[in-house]
């Protein structure tokens, strides 16, 4: 059962110009979709009160910000039951940015941003590494980010 709530055009339109700048003035966007700002106002507040709209975020340059080294980690766990201790302890660590719990090869995947190599490299054995429910890791490091969007709503 798919319990999405129903968005009409307007609707996705209106997510669509947010997604690509949240700072749009609703008055822009009533104009451009032919109907009012308070309209643009009900249609983007009834969207937060179904959380179809769960935040506005800013994006970073992380690069001018001096992170250079994006990787992905591989995680195996000990046993199952280490999952939500694990995750917790993840969670501490400023450079893990993104998490997911997976099936296949890992139990959890994680996403890390550090300034150097050898950064990355003291993250790996003196923080992630050590984490007592951590079995083993696979790092995989990423040369380039040459896609990077959001879903089309």
């Amino acid at each position: 059962m798919n319990n999405s709530p129903m968005l009409d055009q307007l609707d996705k339109d209106i997510l669509k110009t947010l997604m690509e700048d949240a700072r749009t003035p609703y008055a822009e966007m009533g104009k451009r979709f032919n109907v009012s700002p308070a309209t643009i106002h009900v249609r983007i507040e009834k969207m937060r009160a179904a959380e179809v709209i769960e935040r506005t975020e800013v994006v970073v340059n992380t690069k001018k910000l001096g992170y250079d080294v994006c990787c992905f980690i591989g995680i195996n766990l000990n046993a199952a039951k280490d999952y939500h201790s694990a995750l917790e302890k993840l969670n501490a660590l400023d450079e893990v940015v993104e998490a997911y719990y997976t099936t296949g090869a890992y139990s959890i995947f994680v996403k890390l941003m550090c300034r150097t190599i050898e950064e990355l490299q003291h993250v790996l054995i003196n923080k992630l590494q050590a984490i007592d429910e951590v079995q083993s890791t696979e790092t995989l490091i990423s040369l380039q980010n040459p896609i990077n969007r959001n879903v089309n709503p």
